[in-house]
């Protein structure tokens, strides 16, 4: 599996090569600026992108930025893992806005944990959506009084929250120690008070977020 890296550390952008490398991904490059990124991202076509938010020369949101144009423009549903040295909700937002292919956004104090953390990239790659605790927390906190999130029961968005993490209804049961028939009952009451039908599209669960995402007014990224 092809990876391409963005981080400006050195120390830790050769930790992450050193990582992947030891479990099977093969880093096609290895950068530490926004216009590398995205020079990178078009010329080899990767499987996936692990991308820190923050990058030179402005330490904004280049790496962000860099992503979302390979996605939109050159490599359409590129999977991307957004890193981040702290939950910043806006640059979320956007990247799962996009609702187009594998999309992730951990905390790089994530990437300690491993198993966790290779778990992750194989799952943005695969497709798959992986959310940082920390970020859905943080986001279903911010918007708990607000519509369409002020319909749900704080169970209903302790559920959502631990769906967004991947959990299936059995791991959400076993955590909350109650039956798979009191989970289903939460996630289809979930669905309906955001208003998304019924479908056989099996990424509704993250649809849920998405959703909620959406409702937030945008604004620009803040210097």
């Amino acid at each position: 599996m092809r990876i391409v890296i963005a981080e400006d550390l050195a120390l830790l952008r050769d930790g992450l090569i050193r990582l992947l490398s030891a479990n099977g991904f093969e880093v096609v490059a290895a950068v530490d600026n926004g216009p590398m990124l995205l020079d990178a991202l078009t010329r080899e076509r990767p499987d996936v992108a692990v991308v820190d938010v923050r990058l030179p020369p402005g330490y904004t949101d280049e790496g962000l930025r860099a992503a979302l144009e390979a996605r939109r423009r050159l490599v359409p549903g590129l999977p991307v893992l957004i890193l981040s040295q702290y939950v910043e909700q806006l640059y979320a937002r956007e990247l799962l806005s996009s609702r187009s292919g594998g999309v992730g956004y951990l905390l790089k104090d994530r990437v300690g944990d491993i198993d966790r953390f290779v778990d992750a990239v194989r799952q943005v790659a695969s497709g798959g959506t992986v959310m940082d605790p920390e970020v859905i927390s943080q986001l279903l906190t911010r918007r708990s009084r607000d519509e369409p999130l002020g319909e749900l029961t704080v169970r209903e968005r302790e559920v959502l929250a631990l769906m967004a993490e991947g959990l299936s209804n059995l791991a959400i049961a076993a955590r909350f120690q109650v039956t798979d028939k009191a989970v289903a009952k939460h996630t289809n009451n979930i669905f309906a008070k955001l208003g998304l039908p019924p479908s056989d599209d099996h990424n509704r669960r993250v649809m849920a977020v998405l959703t909620y995402l959406q409702s937030t007014p945008h604004r620009g990224p803040e210097p």
